[in-house]
C-alpha cells in the first residue's frame, strides 16, 4: 500500500530534516561547568558531581519538557509568513539526589521551572528554578516509597526554603546550573527530535 500520500510524507520529512539541521545550534551536547559528568540513555539524562564525601547527581527526562506555545496576536499588517517561529526552549522537571557516603538514607529534591519564573516578589534576582518537593528516599533503591514522607513546599516557611536553595547552591545546582541545563537539555530535545524524523521518515518509506 505504498501510496502517493506516503512519498509525498517521505519527501516532506527529507525537507523538514534539512531545515532542522540548519537550524541545529549544537552539533554536540553543551557541557555543564563545575565538573558534572554526563550519562545521556535516549531521552533521560543524568548529571553526576562528587564533592567532598557527597555525590549528587540530577536526572530530567526531555519527553513533555517544551512548554505550550502561548498564541500571541500578530500584528494584522504582518503576513503570516513573515512572522519569526519562536526558539522553542526545554524545560523539564528535574530531581536532585543527594547521596552522604555514611549515611543509608538520599535526599531527594524535585524542582521545576517555573512557567512564568517569578520568585519571591521584590527581590532583585529571582530564581529561575524552585523546588517542588523533598523527601529521604533509601540509596540505592531505584523504586521510591510512597511511604516515606514528602514534604510539599507550597506552604513551607520561606526561611526553610531558602536554606534547602542555599544548600542546593553549595552543591553546584544554583541559577547558572539552571540555565546551563536549559541549553543542554534544549539541545538533545533538538537532537531526539531530529533522530525521531528520520526514524519516521525510514519508516515511511519502508516497502
Amino acid at each position: 500500500i505504498h501510496t502517493e500520500g506516503d512519498k509525498a510524507f517521505a519527501q516532506f520529512l527529507t525537507d523538514e530534516i534539512k531545515e532542522e539541521r540548519k537550524i541545529q545550534k549544537h552539533k554536540a551536547l553543551p557541557k555543564v561547568s563545575g565538573g558534572w559528568e554526563l550519562e545521556v540513555h535516549g531521552t533521560e539524562a543524568r548529571l553526576v558531581r562528587k564533592v567532598a564525601g557527597e555525590k549528587i547527581t540530577v536526572t530530567f527526562n526531555i519527553n513533555n519538557s517544551i512548554p505550550p506555545a502561548v498564541d500571541d496576536e500578530a500584528p494584522e499588517e504582518q503576513k503570516p509568513d513573515e512572522q519569526e517561529e519562536p526558539d522553542l526552549t526545554s524545560t523539564p522537571n528535574f530531581v536532585v539526589e543527594v547521596i552522604k557516603d555514611d549515611t543509608k538514607q538520599t535526599l531527594v529534591l524535585d524542582c521545576h521551572y517555573p512557567q512564568d519564573e517569578v520568585g519571591h516578589q521584590g527581590e532583585e534576582e529571582s530564581d529561575i528554578f524552585t523546588i517542588r518537593e523533598v523527601s529521604f528516599q533509601p540509596t540505592g533503591e531505584s523504586d521510591w516509597k510512597d511511604t516515606n514522607y514528602t514534604l510539599n513546599t507550597d506552604s513551607l516557611d520561606w526561611a526553610l526554603y531558602d536554606h534547602l536553595m542555599d544548600f542546593l547552591a553549595d552543591r553546584g545546582v544554583d541559577n547558572t546550573f539552571a540555565d546551563e541545563l536549559i541549553e543542554l537539555s534544549t539541545a538533545l530535545e533538538h537532537q531526539e527530535y531530529i533522530k525521531f524524523l528520520e526514524d519516521l521518515k525510514s519508516f515511511v518509506k519502508c516497502q
